[in-house]
């Protein structure tokens, strides 16, 4: 918080308007005859009582709802990404990191992904259901029968890929935007003309 906003804080609050109510009553007693010569000590002295007297503002913790509904997914799919390595193949093991890398960057922009509840739920079902199935699909399968599934263990990895990919560009879509409007900005304003001298 800036300097500036801390004295606009200050000016708000109640220690503020409690020291100032005195010191108003101190130059009340003034105009009355009764603090004299001292005015300023009293004037001062009852902001200073006001100030210290009066109770500190609450401050007010704000939690991201967004934060909130994502913190779960985001747990659950550290603890996924954990169990993998060690327990299938490198090939799987790698896009299972490329799966989980997404989702992160996804999780990352919770407030965008909270406004769109058909990509939240894109990603909560691939955390929560669909990934885990296809892995567990594949663990549950006795060593013999695992390298026939192994194609289609990758198969289905990949079709996640490509549908939170879908969800991953719509996702920063507005950041795009933002980014190309930026540019467009910077060319008109610091690109130059053939006009100029």
């Amino acid at each position: 918080m800036g300097i500036s906003n801390r004295v606009l804080a200050y000016l708000g609050s109640t220690k503020n308007i409690a020291g100032s109510i005195l010191a108003l009553i101190g130059v009340g007693l003034v105009f009355a005859g009764v603090a004299g010569a001292l005015w300023p000590v009293v004037v001062a002295g009852l902001y200073g009582i006001g100030a210290l007297l009066a109770p500190a503002d609450r401050t007010r913790v704000v939690i991201s709802h967004a934060e909130v509904e994502t913190a779960g997914l985001r747990a659950e799919l550290d603890a996924l990404l954990a169990r993998v390595p060690g327990a299938f193949p490198a090939d799987v093991v790698a896009r299972v990191g490329e799966l989980g890398g997404m989702l992160i960057e996804v999780l990352d922009r919770a407030e965008v992904l909270t406004t769109a509840p058909d990509q939240l739920h894109i990603v909560s079902q691939s955390i929560l259901d669909y990934l885990p199935t296809s892995l567990n699909g594949y663990a549950n399968l006795p060593p013999s029968r695992r390298q026939a599934a192994h194609a289609e263990l990758l198969a289905q990895l990949d079709l996640l890929r490509t549908g939170l990919g879908r969800v991953a560009d719509a996702v920063y879509q507005g950041d795009e935007q933002a980014l190309r409007a930026q540019s467009r900005f910077l060319r008109d304003r610091f690109g130059g003309s053939e006009l100029d001298l």
